[in-house]
């Protein structure tokens, strides 16, 4: 059997194929002549092979331990797809009826089945092992072997009860498989399965046709709507860390026209596997899923992988980040990065056992240091797995195409070093930047630390800016955060040293990694409403003026200038996407966008505008619940001080929220709760008031009115009420 010529002939005939790569070779030997075998080879590698082919040309039937249901349908589907016969290889494991397993065992009893893949829970009931133990094994195959090790980024408890059943059942060589190891991964390992001698087969970690970048989670939703949209066509896959992130972003890209469907743990079996063969059948171009989705997935043009969580190792990632490109093609991989995920990864440790939350910790430092720095993002990535990269540049990662600038802060260091041990250690990096900075906040007053020296030492810098002096601190391994009281910053051996002896410290500068406010709406156009295309602008002003006149209505009560702005940025030229301008809703759309929607047409042809490619990201309906409610409130005559106590707002939100619905053109009818504030002389005086106005502002109105008589939420009330009867 040890011919070469004869296993690359059986390489051909099984698999096509009419060599090998890489060591699969050395590999396949290595199995054949009944020898302990570690592979370590990166996604697309050709791992699987590795034990496949050895499995159809060895007597008896190779046992392949695999962690998920879906994996194993879609390996013995492919493998079948290349043999004559089905009972080539079978699968065991809950998803089957009693019929189909006494099936499967049949076949494997009378031999006809070269591979049988097998759930590690299933591998441990006690019928199978007695039925293990009268059929005659070839070898054990346990394909993603990371999950056996702690350190590993998919820890699962049953496949370290692996090698005693194994002992039980019977001996037969071990064959262990994986995508990602680092060496303490590797390690644990083989310690495990109790294969220590193994003949150990690995593969560059380089994948050098994926590109790598990190951007800051600032409206990520628009983000990935305008990278698809630019990228029509291809198959890519979202990876989320929760359930209903996956759900939410789904539905988002179905309402904004991408053709996806998500993948999680929680849906049935029959919606998942159906919705991954979609994915594989192209008839839909993307996956929104949790990491329970691609283990094995065998679909080589996977074009893009989008992270819009970080996740929890960068084994994770690059397991995930693998499973683009397969086919040597263009393979993008863009993570979404905001430190105040890490913060929740973090609280999501507490309460774990203490061993567990060092290892936690210790993986996410190293996701930290990889998304903040400014080096090669691939040199970072193989020297994490215990791999050196020739050159100092790749040409193919975001650090490398945009190197970041880089300032020099040996003496914030020292600084922020003095403030940590000022405090004797026992505050975390938050309560530190405010002392740094100066802010008295109500723990500072309360411990009396702006008594302290290193209390405003940083004044000339933000808490944005001290967040990153401790996190890249921590990465230089000068500090680092104690376990037991998680979040305590405390200053290593090394930081000690720093202090004696400071040497240059060089910072990040723009990885601004923090999330934006999430208030400042999707198209962005301030309440201010400074214009973008101030030619445009001035003409819708002109065009509503018109109207005005002729509807007998102030220009406001028609669309308020910050609509106007928003127009002139975006160039909305449908009702459907006039809609989605800030302060426009369907009711204003229908009533008066015809007019602006032909002007705004006319104009964008004639001047030959490109408009903006990720027009407006629709958002889903259920974001509104709060605007539902307060319209059922309404409806129901309920007054806006219940609205707000049953929300837990204050009355001035309720009238804020109401103001959104009425300037976005639905109609309320809010005088029970009017006439319950203002008497009918003040109403209509305001009323006349906002009759001649040319502006709506509140702070005009109450100079002409007299701000002794009226409140600024009077005049608010009454801008609703006028506003809702004249123009909606």
């Amino acid at each position: 059997m040890n011919d070469d010529v004869v296993l690359t002939e059986y390489l051909q005939k099984y698999f096509g194929f009419d060599r090998f790569k890489g060591q699969q070779e050395e590999a396949v030997k290595s199995v054949m002549m009944g020898k302990n075998t570690f592979v370590l080879m990166p996604t697309g590698g050709g791992k699987s092979l590795i034990y496949q082919l050895p499995a159809l040309l060895l007597e008896g039937t190779a046992i392949v331990i695999s962690p998920l249901i879906a994996l194993m349908k879609n390996q013995v589907d492919s493998i079948r797809g290349m043999q004559t016969e089905d009972y080539v290889a079978h699968f065991l494991n809950s998803s089957l009826s009693k019929a189909a397993i006494q099936e499967v065992k049949s076949d494997v009893q009378a031999g006809r089945t070269k591979l049988l893949y097998v759930a590690p829970e299933s591998l441990t009931k006690e019928e199978n092992i007695e039925f293990f133990k009268n059929i005659n094994i070839s070898f054990y195959a346990i394909d993603e072997a990371h999950c056996i090790s702690e350190w590993g980024h998919d820890f699962r408890p049953e496949y370290r009860r692996i090698r005693p059943i194994v002992e039980e059942i019977g001996h037969a060589p071990i064959v262990a498989l994986t995508a990602t190891a680092t060496a303490k991964v590797q390690h644990d390992i083989q310690k495990n399965l109790g294969i220590l001698d193994a003949e150990v087969f690995k593969a560059s970690f380089n994948r050098a046709n994926l590109y790598y970048e990190i951007r800051s989670k600032v409206k990520p939703e628009a983000q990935i709507i305008k990278f698809i949209k630019q990228n029509e066509g291809k198959s890519g896959i979202i990876y989320c860390l929760s359930r209903k992130k996956v759900e939410e972003i789904a539905e988002i890209l179905q309402v904004n026209g991408i053709k996806a469907l998500g993948y999680h743990a929680g849906m049935d079996a029959a919606t998942r596997s159906a919705n991954q063969d979609k994915f594989l059948m192209e008839d839909v171009d993307v996956i929104v899923a949790t990491i329970a989705f691609g283990m094995g997935i065998d679909k080589p043009d996977v074009r893009f992988v989008i992270h819009y969580d970080i996740p929890k190792s960068l084994e994770g990632y690059y397991q995930e980040t693998g499973r683009a490109g397969r086919d040597g093609g263009e393979g993008k991989c863009i993570t979404f990065y905001s430190y105040k995920d890490i913060q929740k990864l973090e609280k999501f440790m507490h309460g774990k056992p203490v061993a567990e939350q060092e290892i936690g910790k210790q993986l996410l430092l190293d996701t930290v240091s990889y998304a903040e720095t400014s080096l090669c993002r691939r040199i970072i990535l193989l020297h994490y797995f215990g791999e050196a990269y020739p050159q100092t540049h790749c040409g193919n990662c975001d650090n490398c195409l945009n190197p970041k600038e880089q300032i020099e802060a040996k003496d914030e260091v020292v600084r922020a070093l003095k403030a940590i041990l000022e405090v004797n250690e026992k505050y975390k990096g938050e309560h530190i930047a405010n002392i740094l900075i100066g802010n008295k906040t109500a723990a500072i007053k309360s411990f009396k630390h702006y008594t302290l020296k290193t209390f405003g030492s940083g004044k000339d810098h933000d808490e944005r800016f001290w967040n990153a002096v401790f996190r890249q601190s921590m990465i230089k391994g000068l500090v680092n955060k104690d376990i037991e009281n998680y979040g305590l910053l405390k200053v290593t051996p090394a930081g000690h040293q720093f202090l004696e002896n400071p040497f240059s410290f060089m910072l990040v500068k723009n990885h601004d990694y923090e999330e934006e406010d999430e208030s400042t709406g999707m198209t962005g156009a301030p309440s201010g409403a400074t214009s973008g295309d101030p030619v445009l602008f001035a003409m819708l002003k002109d065009l509503r003026k018109n109207l005005a006149k002729r509807k007998n209505l102030p220009p406001f009560v028609i669309f308020q200038d910050p609509s106007l702005a928003d127009m002139s940025i975006q160039y909305p030229i449908t009702e459907d996407e006039l809609q989605k301008i800030q302060g426009v809703g369907q009711g204003k759309a229908r009533r008066y966008g015809k007019e602006f929607l032909a002007l705004i047409k006319k104009y964008v042809d004639e001047n030959e505008i490109e408009r903006p490619e990720d027009f407006i990201v629709r958002s889903v309906a259920n974001k509104s619940k709060m605007k539902v409610f307060i319209i059922q409130s309404i409806d129901r005559k309920i007054s806006f001080d219940d609205i707000a106590d049953a929300k837990g707002i204050e009355v001035k939100d309720v009238i804020s929220e109401v103001e959104a619905i009425v300037n976005s053109g639905t109609k309320l009818n809010i005088d029970y709760y009017v006439n319950d504030v203002l008497d009918n002389d003040h109403q209509e005086d305001i009323f006349d008031y906002f009759s001649e106005a040319e502006s709506d502002s509140v702070e005009l109105a109450l100079q002409e009115l007299g701000e002794e008589e009226y409140s600024e939420e009077d005049v608010r009330l009454m801008r609703i009420k006028f506003i809702s009867d004249m123009g909606n």
